[in-house]
């Protein structure tokens, strides 16, 4: 995650620079007191909080935040003032959140704890798999289709197993209460097509003991939320693949 800190006060910017680095450790924190320089040497980074005071010369907090907005409509705005007169300007470019100077960690944790925008995990890898909430599929950013939607769920249950090998009969006791073994083949290989079209067919485990998901190759929320990344730990609101009656998620807070 990616914060950016703005303040043209040296002494307020130092203060507010350590709260959000006290609660959001794991983070790369950038600090200015320009709000000019801020904004051209991140207008093409990826942003996913930014902290503004409101007050300064030049080029005020408001303007500041229009203009990360314009670049990344998603970006989690949160004012910084001593002032209340600008809660209205706050409320219209749908801010995320406004701390009252003095600024502490507590009033930092607890804007941070009511995001507006989820905070995103930043890959390399092009197949990104959401498990909390929807469960969903994007291949380079765009949701990935399946020719059957219940080929998604057979997928779903498979990224739930996390690399366990799954065989045809738990698949199809899981899926459905009679004998579906024909039609779970048939879905089975719509996998397996539609990865292959997207060049992460090897993604796809298949041998003699069942087919599994190669964990090593994609990007999951659930994945990275067990390997303590804190992002994904901060994107786990109590849901995990509320679509399917199957699946259950043991947070371990």
């Amino acid at each position: 995650m990616k914060i950016l800190v703005v303040d043209d006060e040296k002494l307020q910017l130092l203060r507010l620079e350590e709260s959000v680095k006290n609660v959001l450790k794991d983070s790369e924190v950038v600090a200015y007191t320009n709000p000019l320089k801020a904004l051209e040497e991140n207008k093409n980074n990826q942003i996913d909080i930014a902290f503004l005071d409101i007050e300064m010369p030049g080029l005020n907090g408001v303007m500041l935040a229009k203009k990360l907005k314009s670049i990344n409509p998603k970006i989690n705005i949160i004012f910084v003032t001593a002032y209340d007169n600008y809660a209205i300007d706050a409320i219209q470019i749908h801010a995320s959140g406004y701390i009252s100077k003095p600024v502490n960690e507590s009033k930092v944790q607890k804007e941070v704890d009511g995001l507006r925008y989820p905070i995103e995990l930043h890959t390399t890898k092009k197949l990104k798999i959401k498990c909390f909430g929807n469960f969903e599929v994007f291949y380079d950013g765009k949701p990935l289709r399946f020719s059957y939607s219940k080929s998604k769920e057979v997928f779903a249950y498979l990224v739930d197993r996390e690399g366990s090998m799954v065989n045809v009969n738990e698949l199809n006791a899981v899926m459905w209460e009679e004998d579906h073994k024909s039609y779970l083949r048939n879905l089975l290989s719509d996998i397996q097509k539609t990865l292959k079209a997207i060049d992460c067919e090897d993604v796809f485990v298949k041998n003699h003991n069942g087919y599994a998901i190669d964990t090593s190759k994609v990007e999951c929320d659930a994945y990275e939320y067990k390997n303590n990344n804190p992002d994904a730990i901060r994107m786990y609101r109590g849901e995990y693949l509320i679509q399917y009656s199957w699946a259950f998620f043991e947070a371990d807070y």
